[in-house]
């Protein structure tokens, strides 16, 4: 339960109104001794920061003594306009509305974990006669057995192909299994015992099952000793055929186990290590199952400069756990700051007791160290491929002889099959490279079909218009994926708009349209280069000229999928999906009914004259 202090947040604004500051001293006589969350908030009310404490008045105060600190939180507290606190019942309550804060309002000074998305499991419906086992995200409302999480979904695809060579388990859909009448091509192949044909038997399908969630659980040498049992009994019995089906399966379950699982240990466990360089972070989680290693992921959250090990390592995981599974035990190797709140707060949102150490040894040990490293090489990677682009951005800006590295690139393209669902792309992409949450499509709309030239008018005089309009940020460099003519069209709209301080460079593909024969149209300089393949300034022309390409298609696919199942039946104003089913039931489809007088599609119920009148006309007066 939690109560929102508005009349502090009035009596701050009120006071900023007057003497034109944030008066920290008039503000704290209004801050309780109780726990809760505070915001700061800069001069235009955007949320800089936000906090939890067991004690408001204290941990705030602590802000504005005459040494706040770090030199980060003194930056910070030089930008703080307002105030804002939230009284909660207790302190788990405080850190669980700190951290739905943060995923909201995404304060700067705040480590901002940029993983929302739901991890993949594993999941058996154990509770049909032939169970299905398949990939699954999101809610665990459907009874069965669900084992993970696995950290990205390629790890789970691989192990769904190791489980069909061993087990034969069926991975199909359900209404594709109840309606098979003979066995499928996974059957032929070996990848499937076809139980939707009776081919085996619910007790011997129930045992592959249960051999299959033992190894997925860990348990792969119980299942090995259980197979080389029957491989025994099926020699001793002179079924050999049975015996080297059993063999075969016992050495490709070893080989497998040798290559997909690390065991080590028992019970649920995560490795998070943390590595720092450059003012860059980069976090390995591994994820350990029933002492099963189902693989690693890195995280890259952003953090405030000069935030600790400690300060990140805590961050990320309030806010890593409280939005995905929880294991009963985190291994970590820095100390992390309230470790018993966070482990209070997690065994409320798991239902089970949760453990976070820090000094650990053996295994546990050498997960930390392989943690640290895959970290160090990650961040290192990461850092190179910046180091990269910076380098591609320097030589394209030797080329263009701007004064500058470009802080803001946009290229267009054209996408359309034959003038159908013609769409155009614009991409962005800065000094990290793609801004992919800036990218924008245009339906192109009113124009002759197949008209590239009017298309990439419309598209750049809708985009420049509206960034203008909205004072928003304006490129440096538009590349136009084309020739003369497309460049002429992007030159004669930056004109009509004002924008000349936008440098228009054409991307021309070369005679035979293979990469590396581009030629670039430098409208500056009015000069055609043609580039060396190895010029790292290319390699980055090309990169965003492909991703426009890229992006451009996939929006025409998109559009012409929807029109194509769109009915033309819907463009006739007053015929709704109702009457319009009717219609196509009546008269046996648009063939018929295009033919039919309008006295025959008034006889249809739900009709009336007028109505048939506009169907009749609207079917005469297409071209």
């Amino acid at each position: 339960m939690t109560e929102q202090n508005t009349t502090a947040a009035e009596a701050d604004q009120e006071s900023a109104e007057l003497t034109g500051a944030f008066d920290p001293a008039a503000f704290l006589k209004t801050v309780p001794h109780r726990p809760g969350v505070y915001q700061m908030l800069s001069g235009d009310g955007t949320t800089i920061y936000v906090g939890k404490a067991g004690n408001l008045k204290k941990r705030v105060s602590s802000y504005f003594q005459k040494d706040p600190g770090s030199a980060k939180t003194r930056v910070m507290v030089a930008q703080i306009a307002q105030v804002e606190f939230t009284v909660t019942g207790n302190e788990i309550e405080a850190l669980l509305l700190e951290n739905n804060l943060i995923k909201e309002k995404r304060p700067r000074y705040n480590i901002l974990l940029r993983d929302d998305k739901s991890y993949p499991f594993l999941f058996v419906s154990t509770a049909e006669a032939y169970p299905r086992i398949s990939y699954r995200r999101g809610g665990r409302k459907q009874p069965g057995k669900y084992i993970g999480p696995y950290p990205h979904a390629g790890a789970v695809k691989k192990t769904l192909r190791y489980i069909q060579k061993l087990f034969k388990v069926r991975q199909c859909e359900d209404s594709y299994f109840r309606n098979r009448s003979r066995p499928c091509l996974q059957y032929q192949i070996n990848r499937c015992t076809a139980p939707c044909v009776g081919l085996v038997d619910e007790a011997n399908y129930r045992r592959d099952v249960n051999m299959t969630i033992k190894v997925l659980e860990g348990r792969t040498n119980e299942v090995i000793n259980s197979l080389v049992a029957d491989m025994e009994t099926a020699s001793a019995e002179l079924q050999f055929e049975l015996a080297a089906n059993l063999r075969d399966q016992i050495k490709n379950l070893k080989s497998v186990s040798q290559t997909q699982y690390v065991e080590s240990g028992r019970g649920d466990i995560d490795v998070v290590a943390c590595f720092q360089k450059g003012g860059q972070n980069c976090l390995q989680v591994f994820f350990v199952r029933n002492g099963v290693n189902l693989g690693n992921k890195a995280f890259f959250p952003a953090a405030p400069q000069d935030s600790t090990l400690e300060e990140v390592v805590s961050g990320f995981m309030t806010q890593f756990y409280l939005q995905h599974e929880v294991p009963r035990r985190v291994v970590t190797h820095c100390t992390i700051d309230n470790v018993g709140l966070i482990e209070e707060a997690l065994a409320l949102k798991a239902g089970y007791s949760v453990e976070i150490v820090q000094n650990v040894r053996g295994q546990q040990r050498r997960w930390i160290e392989n943690a640290l490293e895959n970290a160090k090489l990650a961040l290192e990677a990461r850092l190179a491929s910046r180091s990269g682009m910076a380098e591609r951005q320097d030589k394209l800006r030797q080329l263009l002889e701007l004064e500058e590295l470009p802080q803001r690139m946009e290229c267009f393209d054209i996408s359309h099959l034959s003038g159908e669902a013609t769409i155009a792309s614009c991409v962005v992409f800065g000094v990290e490279g793609a801004v992919k949450a800036e990218y924008r499509r245009f339906q192109i709309k009113d124009v002759t079909p197949g008209d590239d030239y009017a298309a990439m008018r419309q598209a750049l005089t809708r985009r420049y218009t509206r960034l203008l309009k909205e004072n928003q940020r304006i490129p440096e460099v538009l590349f136009i994926d084309g020739g003369k003519g497309q460049v002429g069209v992007a030159l004669e709209v930056i004109e009509d708009l004002q924008l000349t301080e936008i440098q228009v460079v054409g991307v021309a593909k070369g005679p035979e349209r293979r990469p590396g024969e581009e030629s670039l149209l430098i409208c500056r300089t009015g000069s055609e280069i043609q580039m060396k393949h190895d010029s790292p300034a290319l390699h980055l022309i090309q990169q965003i000229r492909d991703e426009a390409h890229r992006y451009a298609v996939a929006g025409h696919r998109a559009a012409r999928g929807k029109a194509r199942r769109k009915s033309v039946l819907e463009d006739i104003v007053g015929l709704g999906p109702k009457r319009r089913r009717a219609l196509l039931t009546h008269f046996g489809g648009l063939r018929a009914l295009q033919m039919a007088s309008v006295e025959d599609i008034a006889n249809v119920p739900g009709i009336s004259r007028q109505l048939a009148q506009l169907v009749s006309d609207f079917f005469h007066e297409q071209p």
